[in-house]
């Protein structure tokens, strides 16, 4: 069914050193989708404290339960910031406890603190979402002038070489390393095309995939309060009417799936 140790689920983590990029909302998103191709998910919350997916999880939980809808569901849970070593601790017990699921989804905190380093350490794919910015692009490389030069590496994309280094060290496959450009805009505008020219060559001086991702659409701004997704549309047509704008993030979703290699996943 997968293709690391059948005792042992696929971990990803959503990382990324800047707030407001998309973590929680694509976290979720991708939760629910692979819930919806039969896989056992569960998601771990490791900025607990702002708890954006687990107040995502709870929205869907009242909705389920307020409307009679049988929502498939991850098992969640939150974990609070604590010193290093009971970080690491606290999160090796919590991913041994969700041992018999086949995918764990983690949302780590948008800055640097011990959790989201110990989170990071334990990815087996990383997606690292940026909203299609140069000013997101600085927290993956600085840029220089015109013509723009990635001068370079920066504290976090160096944090994430050396988790790859450790993960490699441990057995199984290295790290995957995925850059999921977010909230691209849907009119083809010079800044737009000069975000993907940068992030095609970053990506073989840092060593990431980039997917091209999501849209601006508020359709997901809008979900978050009944803790619904695009891929509820297919299980749930009743939630809501279901627009052209809808069926499009749908199929991005299942474009990044395949991106991801997490579309292989699903159950036979």
């Amino acid at each position: 069914m997968l293709d690391t140790p059948s005792y042992w689920p696929r971990v990803v983590v959503l990382g990324n050193e800047k707030g407001g990029t998309g973590k929680s909302t694509l976290a979720m998103h991708l939760a629910v989708a692979l819930l919806n191709r039969g896989l056992k998910v569960a998601t771990i919350d490791l900025d607990a404290e702002q708890g954006t997916l687990s107040h995502y999880i709870a929205n869907r939980r009242r909705y389920g339960t307020r409307t009679n809808t049988p929502l498939p569901m991850p098992t969640h849970v939150a974990i609070e910031a604590q010193p290093m070593q009971i970080d690491e601790a606290e999160i090796a017990r919590t991913l041994d406890y969700m041992r018999d699921h086949d995918v764990i989804v983690v949302d780590t905190p948008g800055s640097h603190t011990s959790l989201s380093r110990a989170g990071h350490l334990k990815a087996d794919v990383l997606i690292t979402p940026i909203n299609d910015s140069f000013i997101d692009l600085d927290v993956l490389s600085r840029v220089d002038g015109v013509p723009r030069n990635l001068a370079a590496a920066t504290p976090y994309t160096r944090r994430v070489w050396e988790a790859r280094e450790q993960r490699a060290r441990r057995p199984g496959k290295p790290m995957e390393w995925v850059v999921v450009r977010n909230r691209v805009s849907n009119i083809a505008a010079r800044n737009k095309q000069a975000m993907g020219e940068a992030l095609s060559e970053l990506s073989k001086k840092a060593g990431f995939r980039v997917a091209e991702g999501i849209h601006e659409r508020v359709i997901y701004r809008e979900l978050f309060v009944d803790g619904l997704t695009v891929e509820d549309f297919v299980t749930f047509p009743q939630a809501r009417p279901v627009a052209m704008s809808h069926v499009a993030a749908r199929q991005e979703m299942r474009n990044l799936l395949a991106t991801l290699n997490l579309d292989s996943l699903q159950l036979a």
